[in-house]
C-alpha cells in the first residue's frame, strides 16, 4: 500500500553546523542527529528547514514560511519555538531532544528559559531513549511543566537494509566511530593496555566530522577520519567489535551501537547512559567502576601523550583487566552473535512518528 507523504510536517534544525539533505548520508560523514532527522523526514515525506540553509533542495528548505504546515518539530533546541510559532501560529509543536538534559544542567536551564512558550503551546517532547526520557521528565517536573508538557520515547532508526552480509571477521580489528569527546582518550589508554598483551590488535578511529580530535601516533592505531556511512559500515562489518568504553559523555541513544549490531558486529561499551538499553546484552556491557571515573578525573586534562605513564601504572594494578578478558574471549570464539534489532528498524520507527503526527493509530508507542 502506498503511504501518502506527510508534506504538512516540518522538522526544523536550528543547530546544525552546515545544511544537509538526503544525499549527505551517501557522500560524507554525518552526525547521528543529522542522519536520524534525514531518515525520518525522508521516510515520512516531510519537509526539513535548517537555520543556515540558503537554497531550497527538494524537501530541504530555507527557514521561511512554507504553506500547508500543520505539525512542526523543533530539533534539539526549544529556543527556536518563538520563531517557529511566528511562522506557523496554528501548528501543533513538538521538541525532539537528542542530548542529555539533567535537572539543573545548562540544557535544563535553556529549557526553563522557554517555559512560557512550552506551556502555551503544550509542546510534546520526543526523547530518543527511556534513559534520556527519565531525565527530561525530571527536568520538566523541576521547572513546573509536568502538568502541561508531555514526553515520550521514539528510538532513533537504523536503515532497514543494514544486515550482516557474511563479511569475514578480522579478530584483530577494533573500531571506534564516535565523536572524540565521547571517551576517545580513555579508549586509547585501554587499547594500549590490550595491545601490550595482544600485539596484533589494531584500532581504527573515525569521527562524524563535527568534532576534530587530536591524532597522536600510538602503536596499532589508525585514524581513518570522517567517512560516509557506506564506508564506515564496511569497516565495522569486518571488525571484532565496536570498541566504545565511553563513560565520559553518556550516549542518549548511541546510533553507533544500534548500527553496529545491525551490521553483525558486537559492541564493547560501558553501562552508561542508554548503552545497556540499546545494546540489550550484558555480555557487551562493562560495569562502570568508580576507579575508572577516578582515573579519568585525574588525567582528563593531560595531553594525550602524557596519559601513557598513568595508564601504564593503573594497567599494572589490573584496572584494565575486564576489557582484556572480554576481548580475549571474543577472539577465542565467544564473540556474541548480533543482528538487526526490531526496535530500531526504520519502518517501525517511522510508523511511530506517523502515529504521533496524526497519520495512523498510535499502536506502536514506545512506553
Amino acid at each position: 500500500m502506498q503511504i501518502a507523504p506527510m508534506s504538512s510536517v516540518l522538522f526544523h534544525d536550528p543547530l546544525c553546523r552546515e545544511p544537509y539533505d538526503s544525499n549527505t548520508l551517501l557522500t560524507r560523514a554525518s552526525g547521528g542527529t543529522e542522519a536520524t532527522v534525514t531518515r525520518i523526514a525522508d521516510a515520512l515525506g516531510a519537509r526539513v528547514s535548517q537555520h543556515n540553509r540558503t537554497q531550497d533542495s527538494g524537501n530541504y528548505r530555507r527557514p521561511v514560511r512554507i504553506e500547508g504546515i500543520e505539525h512542526v518539530v523543533a530539533v534539539r533546541d526549544s529556543r527556536a519555538l518563538p520563531m517557529l510559532k511566528e511562522l506557523y501560529p496554528r501548528a501543533q509543536f513538538y521538541l525532539w531532544v537528542h542530548d542529555q538534559m539533567n535537572p539543573g544542567s545548562k540544557r535544563a536551564r535553556r529549557l526553563a528559559s522557554t517555559a512560557a512558550i512550552l506551556r502555551e503551546l503544550a509542546v510534546r517532547i520526543v526523547c530518543v531513549s527511556n534513559w534520556q526520557r527519565g531525565r527530561v521528565e525530571a527536568t520538566l517536573a523541576g521547572i513546573g511543566l509536568a502538568d502541561r508538557v508531555t514526553a515520550r520515547t521514539i528510538y532513533n532508526p537504523v536503515a532497514d537494509d543494514i544486515w550482516p552480509d557474511g563479511t569475514e571477521v578480522d579478530r584483530d580489528r577494533l573500531v571506534f566511530f564516535s565523536s572524540p569527546n565521547k571517551g576517545l582518550d580513555y579508549a586509547l589508554d585501554v587499547f594500549a593496555s590490550l595491545r601490550r598483551r595482544i600485539p596484533s590488535l589494531r584500532l581504527l578511529v573515525g569521527n562524524p566530522a563535527y568534532k576534530r580530535g587530536r591524532e597522536h601516533g600510538r602503536g596499532g592505531v589508525e585514524y581513518v577520519g570522517p567517512q560516509p556511512q557506506s564506508r564506515m559500515h564496511a569497516i565495522v562489518r569486518g571488525a571484532l567489535c565496536t570498541f566504545a568504553p565511553n563513560f565520559v559523555l553518556p550516549e542518549t541513544f548511541g546510533l553507533v551501537y544500534a548500527e553496529s549490531k545491525a551490521l553483525g558486529t558486537p559492541v564493547l561499551a560501558h553501562d552508561c547512559g542508554a548503552a545497556a538499553e540499546v545494546i540489550g546484552d550484558a555480555r557487551q556491557v562493562v560495569p562502570t567502576r568508580r576507579v575508572y571515573r577516578a582515573y579519568e578525573s585525574i588525567v582528563r586534562h593531560l595531553p594525550s601523550p602524557l596519559r601513557s605513564g598513568p595508564a601504564r601504572l593503573v594497567d599494572q594494578l589490573g584496572m584494565f583487566d575486564a576489557y582484556h578478558e572480554r576481548i580475549s574471549a571474543w577472539r577465542d570464539g565467544a564473540r556474541p552473535q548480533v543482528g538487526p534489532d526490531p526496535r530500531f528498524m526504520l519502518t517501525g520507527v517511522a510508523a511511530q512518528w506517523r502515529a504521533l503526527l496524526g497519520g495512523a493509530p498510535d499502536s506502536a508507542r514506545t512506553l
